[in-house]
């Protein structure tokens, strides 16, 4: 059984995808709402402490992690967000959650396995130097570094690109099949690129491009997941499918008139963004896509819309706000999953959380072979 850590847990996402192979050692969220949900999923959840991270000690850590897991909070370091990144408020608490895993170091229980989960901005956040800061921290701490960039429409039918820094302690030897000779197209995107070659030197004589296999299986399309008559949204009247249509453009009308033409049912994601007209002045626009894909959940706050799911039938247009249980399935969490009964609750909860089949592919295919090395290297020694 592989040990593990999860910081800023939410409702246990990562749990979900790292699977019954997996021991959750202790878990940390400071939202006593998500810890509720997480109880609801995982049991009594007496692994799971409500409290802000910047509280915790050492000694509120059992044992020893095999892998430490953080997706710390992204709104400092998001493009959308004031661009206070690492010396932000809510972003800056990753500084806490590292002088925990420095503390394990010190006390010989530092894990084998580091990741760390955020936003695409923190790669290009002031410059990339926060992103270079992260990467010299865990160099520091005595693990070698690489990262990707996922995108969660490789596995569910949401366009959700995500980094995921991993840090592997420096005395692993690594399975050759898990390193790449340099970057691949598909998980070292351009961003990424930039930020690696503005590390500091010793961080990208250390850098690993991580080899990850590009996943087999069919995904599910965003037309799979809708329901017919969820119980939680209500279908908008007349009135209001005219004014949502009234706030698209030309362009967006242009999707909408194609749609009804296709001579099949169409279904479509819909987000209302703030852009400027023809004359720099600020208009809220409803923006569509029928390609089948949900745009990227997001939590309801900060001026974030809520996704509307559009059908389209002939010149039949229905239109009503995405489901709760619709946002789980977009982050790969199953229909046995418990979601809060208030609506908001849940958009938050899984607009804020990890999608579950990304988790379990990097599992899969990075951090078990990692640690089963390491065991046999360790059985090895003993023998």
């Amino acid at each position: 059984m592989r040990n593990y850590y999860e910081f800023f847990a939410g409702g246990g996402m990562v749990r979900a995808g790292l699977g019954g192979g997996w021991r959750c050692l202790f878990a940390n969220d400071f939202d006593l709402k998500k810890g509720r949900v997480y109880r609801n999923n995982w049991g009594n959840g007496s692994e799971l402490k409500t409290a802000n991270v910047s509280s915790l000690k050492t000694s509120d850590l059992p044992g020893i992690p095999n892998l430490i897991w953080a997706s710390f909070p992204c709104q400092d370091l998001s493009l959308a967000g004031a661009g206070a990144g690492l010396k932000g408020e809510r972003s800056g608490t990753f500084w806490p959650f590292w002088n925990l895993v420095t503390n394990l170091v010190q006390e010989d229980r530092a894990p084998s396995l580091i990741v760390l989960e955020n936003v695409c901005g923190a790669l290009s956040s002031h410059g990339g130097k926060d992103f270079a800061t992260i990467c010299k921290a865990m160099l520091d701490a005595g693990y070698v570094v690489g990262a990707l960039v996922i995108d969660a429409l490789m596995f569910v039918p949401q366009s959700r690109p995500r980094l995921f820094i991993i840090g592997v302690s420096r005395d692993t030897v690594l399975p050759t099949s898990l390193v790449a000779n340099g970057p691949l197209p598909t998980w070292h995107r351009n961003a990424l690129l930039n930020a690696y070659a503005n590390l500091p030197s010793l961080c990208r004589d250390s850098w690993v491009w991580w080899n990850l296999p590009v996943p087999s299986k069919p995904r599910m399309t965003l037309s799979d997941l809708i329901e017919q008559n969820p119980p939680d949204v209500k279908w908008f009247t007349a009135n209001e499918v005219e004014r949502l249509i009234g706030m698209m453009s030309d362009t967006n009308l242009d999707k909408l008139d194609m749609a009804k033409r296709a001579g099949v049912r169409m279904i479509g994601g819909v987000y209302k963004r703030t852009r400027r007209d023809a004359h720099g002045q600020k208009a809220q626009r409803a923006e569509i896509r029928f390609d089948n894909v949900s745009g990227c959940l997001r939590t309801p706050a900060g001026g974030s819309s809520r996704q509307v799911i559009l059908v389209v039938e002939g010149q039949s247009i229905k239109a009503r706000l995405i489901s709760t249980r619709e946002t789980a399935r977009l982050m790969g969490l199953s229909d046995t999953y418990q979601l809060p009964e208030n609506y908001n609750e849940a958009y938050h909860l899984t607009g804020d959380g990890v999608v579950v089949p990304v988790v379990r592919h990097l599992a899969e295919h990075i951090f078990e072979p990692i640690l089963d090395c390491v065991t046999e290297h360790k059985s090895t020694k003993a023998a």
